[in-house]
């Protein structure tokens, strides 16, 4: 099975393309940059391109089986340049969803984004609940979301759009531009300086799941039959919530057993009418289709913490 991943140098793409080659599937990078096979992965083909231009696109997916779309702009960029954030999460993806329905694909997986649904992440949450949040980041990912729902509807192609929660682990290298996202800050501050800093009292909760879980997944829905009542939207995450206090806590923790040092945490103290909202993120689809979601997190914690340790700290690198 061929399968091309779009973002393919990117945090996701990257371990995600390196999980598929493991597996046995033939693996193509897309990236807007280069051509050329990454040190990390030399096997893959790398297929440069150029989202403006249809027959680029065409080209790129012709004689591939499955199309995982994990290219697009991050919640910081999309703030930026709303416009900008629509033209790609949301029309380039469309480019890209007809260029692959002309070239015979026959899966296409969009990475969407859990936060859709609202800003905050509160209360329960599943596949039904309706998405409110008019962040651009969230409008942006919906927009596309529904070109590839629209397109299975309409049976062009088995259309599949997961909507991820707070995926969290190493890059294959240090220049993919990660280092925003909470456990991976968190793990880099850690190292660098010895301590960790949150902005706020960290007692808000979310649903953090390790980017090895969200490769099984997608390895999953890549290559088994899927039925057609099937398709469509599933939500991707723990399933476990806990607070970001937790969360640095348990860093703190692997911080120790594997790197022979604890930082100090450091956070504003917690206001006197500051509450606790619950969030139960569940994939409930992903369940009742028997995808396990059980992994040691640990794991992932600690992989990203060497990974920190062996690029942003030669000095502590060299003492461990």
């Amino acid at each position: 099975m061929r399968i091309l991943i779009t973002g393919g140098l990117g945090l996701i793409g990257g371990r995600l393309g390196q999980h598929l080659h493991q597996a046995g599937y033939q693996v193509i990078l897309g990236s807007r940059n280069t051509s050329n096979p990454p040190d990390w992965l030399p096997q893959a083909e790398v297929a440069e391109t150029d989202w403006k231009v249809d027959c680029s696109l065409e080209q790129i997916c012709n004689g591939v089986d499955v199309v995982i779309h994990a290219a697009g702009m991050n919640a910081q960029d999309c703030v930026a340049d709303p416009v900008a954030a629509l033209e790609f999460n949301g029309l380039a993806t469309a480019r890209l969803l007809e260029a692959a329905i002309r070239a015979g694909v026959k899966r296409f997986i969009y990475l969407s984004t859990a936060h859709v649904y609202a800003s905050p992440l509160v209360g329960t949450i599943t596949e039904d609940a309706c998405p409110r949040n008019l962040h651009p980041y969230a409008t942006s990912h919906l927009a596309g979301e529904n070109v590839v729902l629209r397109a299975c509807q309409r049976e062009q192609i088995e259309g599949i759009v997961l909507r991820l929660s707070n995926a969290y682990g190493a890059p294959m290298h240090k220049g993919v531009n990660c280092w925003m996202l909470l456990a991976n800050d968190l793990c880099r501050q850690a190292v660098q300086g010895g301590k960790m800093v949150l902005r706020s009292s960290g007692l808000q909760q979310r649903d953090f799941i390790a980017i090895t879980l969200v490769c099984n997944v997608i390895e999953r829905l890549s290559s088994r039959d899927i039925d057609a009542l099937l398709l469509g939207v599933f939500n991707v995450g723990s399933g476990v919530s806990q607070s970001v206090l937790e969360l640095a806590q348990l860093v703190q923790r692997r911080c120790k057993l594997v790197l022979g040092f604890e930082p100090d945490l450091l956070r504003p103290e917690t206001g006197a009418g500051e509450r606790i909202e619950q969030l139960v993120y569940l994939p409930d689809r992903l369940a009742k289709m028997g995808v396990s979601l059980d992994l040691d997190n640990n794991k992932e914690i600690d992989g990203l913490l060497v990974f920190c340790n062996a690029s942003f700290n030669e000095a502590r690198r060299e003492s461990v």
